[in-house]
């Protein structure tokens, strides 16, 4: 998330975050780090990114529940998605009104800026 928000910007939904919210919630997260520091992390995130209210609906992935993703990088004109989500990942590049978006593993996205450099 660092180098992501060090070389570029940071996109979220009340969508996107309402799920990493959720998430962070799990029990299977308090061996390595305490709710309060989970709790902690989600608002110094949500002080970072930029928040986007997606204008587009979006129906194309496998996983329903993962077009929210979709949604919000057409609608914040994003150039990459981040995502270990092999239903998001399946659909690189994602090429939807005139925009490419790749989308990405972390390992990849961090290569990608390496290369850039």
């Amino acid at each position: 998330m660092r180098l992501a928000l060090h070389v570029g910007e940071v996109l979220a939904s009340a969508a996107t975050l309402e799920e990493l919210a959720d998430v962070l919630r799990r029990d299977q997260f308090s061996k390595y780090v305490t709710l309060e520091e989970r709790e902690r992390f989600l608002a110094a995130l949500v002080d970072r990114v930029t928040l986007i209210k997606p204008d587009v609906s979006i129906q194309i992935c496998r996983d329903p529940s993962d077009d929210k993703f979709l949604e919000l990088a057409v609608s914040g004109q994003s150039r990459c998605i981040v995502s270990g989500d092999k239903d998001l990942l399946v659909l690189h590049p994602f090429v939807l009104e005139g925009q490419n978006i790749d989308i990405v593993s972390a390992r990849a996205f961090v290569e990608m800026v390496e290369r850039l450099s």
